[in-house]
């Protein structure tokens, strides 16, 4: 008897270390950095999007300031900023869906695909979905003219439970780099180089919110699709922040160059155009602790790897 509660309390013990080791990553305390979120004003949905597809898993709450988009077995569901915007700060606090989300994939990005189809550029926030409960996978890429056989991923852990409030996600976007922040902690900056200009994205881009069906690549590679049986999965926007140079397509001049007004190019100040030593301590911190894939260190996928990781 005493042999089996000796049995008993070891497979205890074991289950409660891997536990503890897969959900390490949440019990981080972040750094403290500047709220670059609280620089610029909120959009509301209703005013800044329009439905994209999956109209009927739409719903637009809280007068039009936030909004739910759903993934079922007949669709998923987006929106698509109603102007293209070249450079800014975009920003959206999403919370996730609960529960396993195997398969799932929600997407906060800039993209010109409707515009340039054949060599569009692209910013990605993407959040995966995971085969354990409430886990999702935080993944940055950065596509430009085309370039979609390149795929610069880099991965990252949450130090937080994304199901269960919203948490604030954002891309800076200039002249001089484009950053991913959460909760306004850099994770990523991508660094524009003349050296290699054409790897960085330079064309007037809208900003979609979505979540879609990524069955077959969102989980360890495809392994764990969507399992319908726990859906719908819902996912909420709020607190949207799309601050930019709005692209008008009719003027001589919409680059927002700095001969412009300083209003029309709100990313151009100190504070966006070079990360300050407390932002790069900060990112330093989520790249030691959370990154766990790079592109840049996937010698496999890349006989020479791209000019930027050099």
């Amino acid at each position: 008897m005493a042999f089996l509660q000796e049995k008993i309390l070891l497979s205890v013990l074991l289950i409660f270390c891997m536990t503890v080791l897969v959900s390490s990553h949440s019990r981080y305390t972040p750094p403290t950095v500047a709220h670059l979120t609280d620089y610029f004003p909120h959009v509301t949905i209703d005013q800044g999007f329009s439905k994209f597809f999956g109209g009927s898993n739409i719903q637009l709450i809280s007068n039009g300031s936030m909004a739910n988009l759903a993934l079922d077995k007949t669709s998923g569901s987006g929106l698509v900023s109603k102007n293209k915007y070249y450079y800014g700060f975009f920003s959206a606090a999403i919370k996730l869906p609960s529960g396993l989300s195997s398969g799932v994939v929600v997407a906060f990005y800039l993209s010109n695909a409707d515009t340039f189809p054949h060599n569009h550029d692209e910013i990605d926030i993407e959040l995966l979905g995971h085969d354990k409960r409430n886990d999702w996978v935080l993944q940055t890429n950065v596509y430009a003219n085309g370039s979609v056989s390149t795929g610069r991923e880099e991965k990252f852990y949450l130090w937080f439970d994304p199901t269960e409030q919203h948490h604030q996600y954002s891309i800076i976007w200039n002249n001089h780099h484009t950053v991913f922040l959460v909760d306004n902690i850099p994770v990523r900056e991508f660094i524009h180089n003349s050296a290699f200009s054409s790897v960085f994205p330079s064309k007037p881009m809208s900003v979609y919110a979505t979540i879609w069906d990524g069955s077959e690549w969102a989980t360890h590679g495809g392994k764990y699709p969507v399992n319908y049986k726990y859906a719908p999965f819902v996912v909420s926007f709020a607190d949207v922040e799309m601050s930019g140079c709005i692209w008008n397509p009719t003027a001589l001049d919409s680059s927002c160059s700095k001969a412009s007004s300083p209003s029309s190019d709100p990313v151009e100040g100190p504070e966006f155009v070079k990360l300050s030593q407390q932002q790069i301590e900060a990112m330093d911190w989520a790249r030691r602790k959370l990154m766990f894939y790079s592109y840049c260190k996937d010698t496999p996928r890349f006989k020479v790897l791209p000019p930027e990781c050099k």
